[in-house]
């Protein structure tokens, strides 16, 4: 079962990171990406980790990135990129059209938590 507050707000901030690293990477995409940022991007993909569980996980044998090796820029935006369509995919299977609105779902049944209709309709 879904935690949707915990999932729209991981997802939120994946997407918001994927912004910013996108803009980075426009700019100078093999730049290496700092300590620091990556201190901000590793728990929130640990948090979509969670969320995502084997079923769903982008790549089986990534967790977060290694702040040894710093990744660069258009790295760290392909692996945002995998785990935002990952995490909507997981949305999808979790939510119902009623009439024209979208709820999710938990079981199997139809809650009275609102969302955004999925970005793509069929998988």
């Amino acid at each position: 079962m879904i935690n949707v507050s915990f999932f729209e707000k991981t997802q939120a901030q994946l997407q918001g990171l994927f912004d910013e690293i996108g803009t980075l990477s426009k700019k100078k995409p093999d730049d290496a990406i700092n300590k620091f940022k990556l201190k901000i991007i590793n728990p929130i993909l640990s948090q979509a980790n969670d969320l995502l569980d084997k079923e769903y996980k982008p790549f089986s044998d990534f967790e977060f990135f290694d702040d040894e090796s710093l990744p660069t820029n258009s790295d760290v935006l392909l692996i945002l990129s995998q785990y935002l369509n990952c995490l909507e995919k997981l949305r999808a299977d979790n939510i119902v059209q009623n009439n024209i609105r979208w709820f999710w779902k938990k079981n199997g049944v139809k809650t009275d938590i609102p969302t955004a209709p999925p970005k793509k309709i069929s998988w």
